[in-house]
């Protein structure tokens, strides 16, 4: 943090001494007052519920600015990185400050693609799930339970390397499994052979029946899904990773937290929500029942909400949907779905969006999620697992978050503070 030549000074309308704190500038973004001495000078908190005005780190990962639709991965904008780079070299990217040399990527993608395998044990941890649990309640108890097979110290920074390569290899290949488990086919050994995205497929989608044969256009886009959605600064499944691993616990565990918090429809859980939506304003009629279905949404007492518009963070276009169109194009032209009425209402529903006053001057433009569920629906992944990609996607800077933290010397246990509000003291009887 760099020390800003102003001071905030803090007046108080009861007649108590004003007090002067001091003022951090980041590289780029707002100044942010330190609050740390607060309370002891004067017996206050401050009270920002959703931490919508508080900065709880420093950190030199990711930067957002919501106003302009900017994504900055280490620096470098989320366009270029989506059109010049490939997941794994993100994943480096995220991981070590800075963008692989040919030699630097060539051995970071063998060492991530060599762990790609799970204990066969863990097999039968899975066979414990019910067939028609949600992925992600399986994938939450499988990511915590590699904490048993893989012993990690956190406080130990060569040992938060080797569990971060190894997540990033195996979350995949459990995804896939939690996949093949509830559909009851048999689960598709990890193949080295093919890319990080590639192998995905193959695992998802591959029986022993026949050869199966990765589609390069498939293939470009669950890698631009995945690259698009490894960060994105302190949201609410960082924030818990950070809690998480604040206390000292083991890196599977505090990922496993991750997984869980993700897993909620307001986050993690939004682009399956926005196919649900697509969903039923298909058996409402389809296209024909656009129309009806925006009037509802104007409609505040209605209770109907337009799935995969807008964005807690973004005021503006959310950078990561230019890129997500323009894949869900590619997508859909390949698979020759331009036409299938889901799509085109999907289709349709954007269109009016993007023209409609109403949503013009709130700003609600179609999000990443809009478009990064078109496109795993047309790939074939089932909806109830579109989650569990984005937390293999996620899982890389949830990483690099808990690793910035601990490798932080003024990092402190989490402890929020509360306003209460309950009964005051008294006896009993």
């Amino acid at each position: 943090m760099n020390l800003s030549d102003k001071k905030a000074t803090l007046s108080f309308s009861d007649g108590s001494p004003s007090i002067q704190l001091p003022v951090y500038k980041g590289t780029i973004g707002p100044d942010v007052i330190d609050i740390r001495k607060l309370y002891g000078q004067t017996g206050m908190f401050t009270y920002d519920p959703g931490f919508m005005s508080t900065a709880a780190c420093e950190s030199a990962i990711t930067y957002i600015d919501g106003d302009k639709g900017e994504l900055l991965y280490r620096g470098y904008p989320i366009e270029q990185i989506a059109h010049k780079c490939d997941y794994l070299d993100t994943c480096y990217l995220l991981l070590y400050g800075e963008l692989p040399t040919k030699e630097q990527s060539q051995g970071f993608h063998k060492r991530i693609l060599t762990h790609t395998m799970i204990n066969e044990q863990m097999l039968s941890f899975l066979r414990g799930f019910r067939r028609d649990a949600h992925p992600m309640a399986v994938l939450t108890g499988m990511v915590g339970a590699l904490s048993a097979f893989y012993h990690a110290d956190i406080n130990d920074a060569t040992q938060r390397d080797i569990a971060a390569i190894q997540l990033i290899a195996k979350m995949p290949t459990l995804v896939a499994v939690a996949h093949k488990y509830g559909v009851g086919e048999p689960y598709m050994y990890p193949q080295n052979n093919h890319s990080y995205a590639g192998n995905f497929l193959h695992m998802m989608f591959a029986t022993p029946c026949e050869d199966y044969k990765v589609n390069p256009v498939l293939e470009r886009a669950l890698d631009r899904i995945f690259i698009l959605h490894a960060d994105h600064e302190q949201n609410a499944s960082t924030s818990t990773v950070r809690l998480c691993g604040s206390s000292g616990t083991n890196p599977f565990a505090a990922i496993a937290a991750g997984v869980a918090c993700l897993w909620g429809p307001a986050h993690g859980g939004a682009n399956e929500a926005c196919l649900n939506m697509l969903t039923s304003i298909q058996k409402m009629g389809g296209v024909a029942k656009v129309g009806e279905f925006i009037d509802k949404v104007k409609d505040k007492n209605s209770g109907v909400r337009l799935m995969g518009f807008g964005h807690r963070v973004y005021k503006n276009y959310d950078p990561r949907a230019k890129l997500m169109q323009e894949t869900c194009n590619e997508v859909l032209s390949d698979l020759g779905l331009e036409k299938d009425p889901l799509f085109a209402l999907a289709k349709q529903l954007e269109k009016i969006a993007l023209e409609d006053d109403y949503f013009v001057q709130r700003k609600l433009y179609p999000n990443v999620d809009f478009y990064s569920g078109i496109v795993q629906r047309a790939i074939g992944i089932p909806v109830n697992l579109f989650t569990g990609i984005f937390a293999l996607a996620r899982t890389v800077g949830w990483i690099a978050q808990l690793n910035e933290m601990l490798a932080d010397p003024e990092y402190k246990i989490g402890r929020p503070r509360q306003l209460y509000t309950g009964a005051p003291r008294h006896n009993i009887g």
